[in-house]
């Protein structure tokens, strides 16, 4: 049997899981959060304890690495992370060839989750799909003719990073407006808390949302603000209308732009309830030309799909497979 090692780099969390080639089951999976304050070296050991535990006294044939950050995938070097300091310009690809001596290849978390839901979920069967995960950020990946893309310089795909309302909050990446800053989790709680901050308490919109809290804003969350607004709090559904319509009319532009067949939504604001998606939708579709046909539908491998996507970058390696 062939055995492939994946491994997951995100922003909080760190996963790692072995699968023989034409299985769909994990043969074994560990996953831990990556604590606070953590640098690039306390994740490489701990992702190092969660491997040596995974594999025991079994090699496996070849490695496939999802990174929360920018990658130079054609020479597997991890240029930064936005959430973990100092993996500058660290040589991950290198570093784990040197000490398990076999293939790894090293990507984007979101192409590589793209190629996951591509082989393995939502992607099965088109040639062509951009997935999209809305989380911590909102970032992009590409199948094109069924193969991944990722552009000139690697950095294809940045849909969270598209202006779609150029008099909007200031963007981590100093640009106003950007889908990120309108439809990420962590934004949508600050867009939220903003609003909270300069209201009354007795107002009646955002009850819901102090309720959860507490009165403490600085516990709101994304995933807070989607449970008020499924409970029928009016600020968390402005807000949370705000981050669909920031994201369908991202999906619109990309739709008259490239023409993929489907677009693959994951991350957490995706389960944000059936009024995110229908506004997600409806905006996307009003964006787009009318004679461009596209679909939008929920990832179906969850969190793991940038574990799945290592699993199809890894086998991609192995000649004979």
């Amino acid at each position: 049997m062939t055995l492939i090692l994946a491994l997951d780099f995100g922003g909080t969390k760190l996963a790692a899981a072995t699968v023989n080639i034409g299985s769909r089951k994990w043969l074994r999976y560990e996953r831990c959060l990556s604590p606070v304050g953590a640098d690039a070296s306390t994740d490489l050991e701990i992702m190092r304890s969660l491997i040596y535990s995974l594999l025991e006294d079994t090699k496996p044939d070849a490695i496939g690495i999802s990174f929360g950050g920018p990658v130079d995938a054609s020479t597997g070097t991890v240029r930064l992370s936005h959430h973990v300091a100092g993996w500058e310009n660290i040589p991950l690809k290198a570093l784990l060839e040197e000490e398990f001596g076999v293939p790894v290849d090293v990507d984007n978390d979101a192409n590589v989750a793209a190629l996951g839901e591509h082989r393995f979920g939502a992607g099965q069967g088109y040639d062509s799909l951009f997935y999209i995960t809305v989380s911590t950020g909102v970032g992009g990946g590409w199948i094109l003719n069924g193969q991944p893309w990722r552009g000139a310089g690697g950095m294809a795909g940045e849909i969270g990073h598209i202006v779609v309302d150029p008099a909007g909050p200031l963007c981590l990446c100093g640009k106003r407006g950007c889908v990120e800053r309108l439809a990420s989790g962590p934004y949508m709680a600050q867009n939220a808390r903003e609003i909270l901050e300069k209201e009354p308490p007795s107002r009646q919109g955002g009850k819901v949302l102090r309720g959860l809290v507490g009165d403490n804003l600085t516990l709101l969350t994304g995933q807070l603000v989607s449970e008020a607004a499924a409970a029928g709090d009016d600020l968390a559904k402005e807000v949370l209308y705000k981050a669909g319509w920031a994201l369908g009319v991202g999906i619109g532009n990309v739709a008259n732009l490239m023409n993929p067949q489907r677009f693959v939504l994951g991350g957490g604001v995706t389960k944000a309830g059936e009024d995110f998606w229908r506004v997600v939708r409806q905006v996307a579709r009003e964006t787009a030309l009318p004679e461009v046909d596209f679909e939008i539908v929920p990832a179906v491998l969850g969190d793991d799909a940038p574990l799945w996507g290592g699993v199809a970058i890894a086998s991609m390696t192995i000649p004979h497979l």
